[in-house]
């Protein structure tokens, strides 16, 4: 099955990919490896979620948002790609989660992505991960994401 049904068959609704405001690109390419920017939890310009982990949100709540992180993440690379069948691999995932003083528990958060990259690309989506607490993200924005995946040249 492709990447393209798969993501159909999950019912994973990719976003429109926009210009951005500040002063950098969405996704940069270096041979056949594919680095996005940073993606936050907005769907149609709005952020589903907001505050942080520990005080705001529940674990739950912010799976949910790295899930959307990563969904806009697959948004860019097909956006840059063409098709998401052009990624031989997801090697990195890095995440950052706005966490209240005293939350420890960002890879529980992460798993919300990362699941879904195993989902979406079966073994391909095996990744090296990191999750990182810190105390703000931009827009109050609860998890900002960002991936590094191989490609077919």
């Amino acid at each position: 099955m492709s990447i393209e049904a798969r993501i159909k068959e999950l019912n994973i609704v990719l976003q429109e990919v926009n210009t951005p405001k500040f002063s950098y690109i969405p996704v940069n390419q270096t041979g056949n490896l594919v680095y996005t920017s940073g993606q936050d939890c907005r769907v149609n310009g709005e952020l589903i979620l907001k505050g942080k982990l520990g005080k705001d949100l529940t674990i739950e709540e912010g799976q949910k948002a790295a899930r959307q992180c990563v969904i806009n993440c697959l948004s860019v690379l097909k956006w840059h790609l063409g098709s998401l069948d052009r990624v031989k691999k997801i090697v990195k995932l890095l995440g950052f989660v706005q966490s209240e003083e005293g939350f420890k528990d960002q890879p529980y958060v992460m798993n919300g992505a990362s699941d879904l990259l195993i989902d979406v690309f079966g073994e391909k989506g095996k990744h090296a991960r990191s999750a990182i607490g810190t105390n703000e993200l931009p827009f109050d924005t609860p998890v900002e994401i960002e991936i590094i995946v191989e490609v077919e040249e």
